[in-house]
């Protein structure tokens, strides 16, 4: 197949459209879609360009097909892992395979059985601070429900409200800094020499501070909780060492931030769609009413929700909470006749994806019945909540446990008001929900 060249952005295009793609890319990366084709390369600085996609075949060669020759980009392996450490989400090659080996077994569908309780329990207090009858930004509520959950499903009872405010406050306060550097990447070296980076640093030290406490407490306690924390204490390497403490603290950091963002962004937008779709809202109320005869058995009753988990999956569709994934090729490649050169950053557009017409009917149409059990394999191709391939989301049956659990919670205790305005999104590291305001009424 001849070579055919990649449609170009230009850097003059880029600055002018600067304080927009600041506040939302989206917009400016669907017109040039329109305007380039499936795939182009917009240049960002002097030297550097990245080539956006939201050609679905593509995306699978990379992270399926031909998975070895690419690895995750800069963005997390160094922007992100200066925050986080080198856990899971930010480590490769064979510093990765270790860790994803080792901690694998702790997020086995039968291990997390033991966390559903906890879960239940975070998920109870949270959503008993709704006032009915009062509009109220749902996001909040949400975002401290899946911080709390991550907290006690790492920690059981062992960690203060204190101590999970302050790591909810840093974890979320270094991601806004590293959405600045991201998007205004000619102003780094303006960050980097006012002191800003280093004083987000520090209060990330702060947080490994904390979670160190919290080890130690564990330890000195000789108290077995079965909770993810002594399942990354119990974990072995190979060779029968465990992880050494500065491990621990990143991959517990990072289960912190990517544990609770993606999921608080979802079951947002999750309830926005229901108080628009209020046939959908009363058939999944009536679903988890006829569950609960099951609520003694927390896997039992999930079985049983199978509805509610369409909703989530058609959710995640629509607002995909990590709305790009990144690759770096290693050595040069070609896809369908396009050339790409060696350490080429690649972004792939889940936004664009999950709403093309050419694989999805009516795309912009909530509709959960197209995730029913016999169209798993119809979607697969392009559809990419979790990822795909050997770095899928590591997390992801812990993420749709909780995410049924929450709104079967939160359906059985109240009734969503229905709402007819366009759903606002604010898309930083995560594609989060913006002005959420909705109102409930609490079912008899």
């Amino acid at each position: 197949m001849s070579s055919q060249p990649i449609p170009k952005v230009s850097i003059f295009k880029f600055l002018a459209h600067a304080r927009h793609i600041l506040k939302n890319p989206l917009p400016f990366h669907h017109r040039n879609f329109l305007e380039k084709g499936d795939t182009f390369s917009l240049q960002i600085g002097v030297r550097s360009s990245v080539i956006f996609s939201r050609d679905a075949g593509f995306l699978q060669y990379v992270l399926q097909k031909n998975q070895r020759n690419y690895t995750k980009s800069k963005i997390q392996t160094v922007d992100l892992a200066k925050y986080v450490g080198r856990g899971l989400l930010t480590s490769e090659g064979e510093h990765w395979q270790k860790q994803r080996k080792m901690i694998q077994p702790a997020f086995h569908k039968k291990q997390l059985a033991n966390l559903l309780s906890a879960m239940q329990g975070a998920i109870e207090v949270e959503l008993s601070k709704i006032d009915a009858d009062k509009p109220i930004d749902i996001f909040p509520v949400f975002n401290d429900l899946a911080f709390q959950t991550v907290a006690k499903a790492l920690f059981s009872g062992g960690v203060t409200d204190k101590e999970t405010e302050r790591l909810q406050y840093i974890t979320e306060t270094a991601q806004k800094m590293l959405v600045k550097e991201l998007r205004q990447p000619f102003k780094v070296w303006w960050f980097k020499v006012s002191g800003k980076i280093q004083e987000h640093i520090d209060l990330v030290d702060e947080a490994r501070a904390i979670l160190k406490q919290l080890v130690v407490r564990r330890r000195e306690s000789g108290t077995r909780e079965d909770d993810l924390l002594d399942m990354l204490l119990d974990a072995r390497y190979e060779d029968g060492t465990t992880m050494s403490e500065k491990q621990l603290l990143d991959e517990i950091l990072i289960l912190f931030t990517a544990g609770h963002e993606t999921t608080s962004n979802a079951l947002t937008f999750a309830v926005e769609l229901l108080s628009r779709n209020q046939e959908i809202q009363d058939k999944v109320a009536k679903e988890v009413a006829n569950a609960a005869t099951e609520k003694d058995d927390l896997l039992a009753f999930l079985k049983q929700c199978t509805y509610t988990k369409q909703v989530i999956e058609e959710t995640m569709r629509l607002y995909p909470p990590a709305y790009f994934i990144d690759r770096v090729n290693y050595k040069p490649d070609a896809y369908h006749g396009m050339t790409i050169k060696k350490q080429s950053t690649l972004l792939f557009s889940l936004h664009e994806i999950h709403r093309d017409s050419r694989f999805w009917e009516a795309p912009d149409t909530f509709m959960p019945e197209r995730f029913d059990a016999g169209n798993a394999l119809k979607y697969s191709a392009y559809y990419y909540p979790f990822g795909a391939g050997p770095r899928m989301c590591i997390g992801n049956n812990f993420a749709m446990y909780e995410m049924i659990l929450a709104i079967a919670e939160l359906v059985a205790k109240f009734k969503i008001e229905e709402k007819t305005t366009p759903i606002k999104i604010t898309p930083l590291i995560t594609l989060k929900p913006n002005s959420a305001i909705l109102k409930f009424q609490k079912r008899n």
